[in-house]
Formats: structure tokens, C-alpha cells, sequence
């Protein structure tokens, strides 16, 4: 029985799960947002808000702690120069788990993972894909012409490509195989 056992062993050894949370950590501080699933999530928001309270401490044991946990130079130093600045005045809930779906495969819910604190804002493809349509769907001359008066200069977006474009201009040759490939093959210090 595994009384007074705390966390999810996520169907690995020990060995397998500490560097699966590992590299979910190292994701998280990195990227600011992950997908992963919801065991994960949460196993892996326990290390990250430890690893960011490390991370407020600056001291020389602090860096060599996280050090052990992510094993990782650049890892260690972006998180004590650059992410836990950022959480200077909070106290602690450094992470949010937000639901997503669930996946096809296995029907297993899907999650993101994400910092409260980020240095930049985090776009979906859809939305991105939506700003992108209402910056070309405006009249690029009057941007120019405003800028021309302003003394500025605009970039206008192209229009993405339809999928015909892409299908006639790219042509696929097949690389010869077996039989074809042996007698083509050249023959070098000649």
C-alpha cells in the first residue's frame, strides 16, 4: 500500500519520471506555455514553482539546487536572470493549468501549461491567422500614403498563397531506388 505517498508515477521508474519532469520544467520556463497532459501538468507545476522560488533566492546554493534539478547552464541562468524577476512581487501561483482537449488517440485531457508573468503575449494560430487577414483586408494605400505624410515607413503583408499555387510550383522528382539506384550510382577517382 503506498500510504503517505504523494504525486503520480506516470507509468514510469523513478529514473524516467524525474527527467520527463525535467524536461517539462525546462519547456515551461523556456516557451511559457506547453501542452502536455493533465497528470503531467501537474507533477510538472510542482517542480517549476520551486524551481521559480529557487530562482527569486539569487544565491550560490539556490543556482547549484536548480542546477541538480535541471542540469542545464543556460536553463539555470534565464531562469535567475530572466524569469524570476518577473515574479518579484507575487507570492506564489507561478503557473496556471488552462484545459484544452482531449487527444484522439487515447482520449487522454490535454492541458496548457502556462507562466502568470510572461515577457511576451502568447497568440493562438487562429487569432494570429485573423490579425494577419485584417491588416491585408485594410487599404494598404491609405497606410501608405499616412506614412508617406508621417515620414514613416509601412510593411504591408502579402496575401497567403492558395494551395493550387503551392501544388504547381513545387514539382516532387522521385529519388530512383533499388536496380536504378545501383547503376546510377557514379564511380569517383576517375
Amino acid at each position: 500500500m503506498r500510504h503517505q505517498i504523494a504525486g503520480n508515477r506516470l507509468s514510469r521508474n523513478r529514473s524516467l519520471r524525474r527527467a520527463t519532469l525535467r524536461d517539462l520544467a525546462k519547456a515551461a520556463l523556456i516557451e511559457q506555455r506547453i501542452c502536455t497532459t493533465r497528470a503531467k501538468a501537474k507533477q510538472a507545476r510542482r517542480l517549476v514553482e520551486k524551481l521559480i522560488t529557487l530562482g527569486k533566492k539569487d544565491t550560490l546554493a539556490a543556482r547549484r539546487r536548480a542546477f541538480a534539478i535541471l542540469c542545464d547552464h543556460a536553463s539555470v541562468s534565464s531562469l535567475f536572470k530572466e524569469t524570476a524577476p518577473r515574479f518579484k512581487n507575487r507570492l506564489g501561483g507561478y503557473t496556471r493549468i488552462i484545459p484544452f482537449i482531449k487527444r484522439l488517440g487515447d482520449n487522454a485531457d490535454m492541458v496548457f501549461l502556462e507562466l502568470t508573468e510572461k515577457d511576451r503575449a502568447m497568440i493562438s494560430g487562429q487569432k494570429l491567422k485573423k490579425e494577419i487577414k485584417d491588416t491585408v483586408q485594410t487599404k494598404p494605400e491609405d497606410a501608405q500614403t499616412k506614412a508617406v505624410e508621417e515620414g514613416t515607413k509601412t510593411v504591408v503583408a502579402k496575401p497567403e498563397h492558395s494551395k493550387a499555387d503551392v501544388k504547381t510550383s513545387i514539382k516532387v522528382v522521385p529519388k530512383p531506388t533499388g536496380l536504378k539506384k545501383l547503376f546510377q550510382r557514379k564511380v569517383g577517382g576517375e
